[in-house]
């Protein structure tokens, strides 16, 4: 792939088409994943439960990711947005689960709330594909 080539990637979820993003795209050495959820179609994961929210959003960021050759190793950046505070420890948990070995630079927000009141949780993700030849 050359460096100045942009590659992107869907994963299906209907918003993607709606609002007419990309699940991922890999532009140079970055992969960058859009905003996800624990939405898989139109059924939510862990309805209520933001440490399995955070774990099945991130399962899916990290399977966007994996279009690209790329895993968990790779990850230098994440960003949570949480509809709640009282949800920092379990999503944390789950971040640390999946990310302890790796210590990506990471951001955590609490908003205001999301597109559906039951998601509590979204994540993001970027990833590093290291040299990419020209």
């Amino acid at each position: 792939m050359r460096s100045d080539a942009v590659r992107r990637v869907q994963s299906g979820s209907p918003w993607e088409e709606s609002f007419g993003f990309a699940r991922a795209v890999a532009a140079g050495d970055r992969v960058l994943v859009a905003g996800t959820t624990s939405f898989k179609g139109r059924v939510l994961y862990g309805e209520g439960d933001p440490y399995e929210q955070a774990k099945v959003a991130f399962t899916g960021a990290l399977e966007a990711i994996a279009e690209f050759g790329l895993g968990p190793e790779s990850v230098i950046r994440t960003r949570m947005y949480l509809s709640h505070q009282r949800d920092v420890d379990e999503v944390a948990r789950a971040h640390k689960e999946l990310f302890d070995a790796v210590r990506p630079a990471a951001t955590l927000l609490v908003v205001e709330g999301f597109v559906d009141p039951r998601i509590l949780v979204e994540v993001e993700l970027e990833a590093y594909r290291g040299a990419v030849d020209s």
